[in-house]
């Protein structure tokens, strides 16, 4: 059995998401959609990040809007949002497009866009459902473009040199 281990990846993803959380302190906003965005935007190498974090980015932007055309729409029959039943064929016309739309711009974003919209029609409220779907889509872009930093900054290879030779530094072996 192979024992768990702190690797360059695992640092990078700290990194990124604490960077967040400590840039959000200093604007007084809630950081949790940017470091959600920043750890699911970190991957292995810069491409994998582009890919994961593209899947995250997209998503977000393509289900939150997605679901404030659809919200308004139940708005116009139910002003107060009184009627929550009507929000399930509505989910359902939103999945499919979804799908159809992640087909067009970008195949990963069905289950990033999917959460947004299931988040928007059946968590937020007449009041709040444009704000929360701007503010998730800023914040998740922030996690992500954290991450596509931190990876692009940092790509193992120079990690690796770098604790190479502090390693021939401390007279330690050196890393693969």
């Amino acid at each position: 059995m192979k024992l768990p281990h702190i690797g360059l990846r695992n640092l990078k993803t700290a990194l990124s998401a604490s960077l967040c959380a400590l840039i959000y302190y200093f604007f007084n906003r809630n950081p949790a959609f940017a470091c959600i965005g920043a750890i699911f935007g970190m991957g292995a190498n810069l491409e994998h990040s582009k890919l994961h974090g593209g899947n995250r980015l997209f998503g977000t932007v393509i289900g939150g809007f997605l679901g404030m055309v659809l919200y308004r729409f139940y708005l116009i029959f139910y002003p107060t949002g009184e009627n929550r039943l009507l929000l399930v064929p509505l989910l359902f016309v939103g999945i499919v497009i979804l799908i159809v739309l992640a087909q067009i711009f970008w195949v990963g974003a069905v289950q990033p866009g999917g959460v947004v919209l299931c988040l928007l029609l059946f968590s937020i409220g007449p009041d709040n459902y444009i704000s929360y779907s701007l503010n998730r889509m800023l914040d998740t872009g922030v996690g992500v473009v954290m991450s596509l930093a931190i990876n692009a900054l940092f790509p193992r290879e120079r990690l690796v040199g770098w604790i190479n030779w502090i390693c021939r530094r401390m007279g330690w072996p050196e890393r693969q």
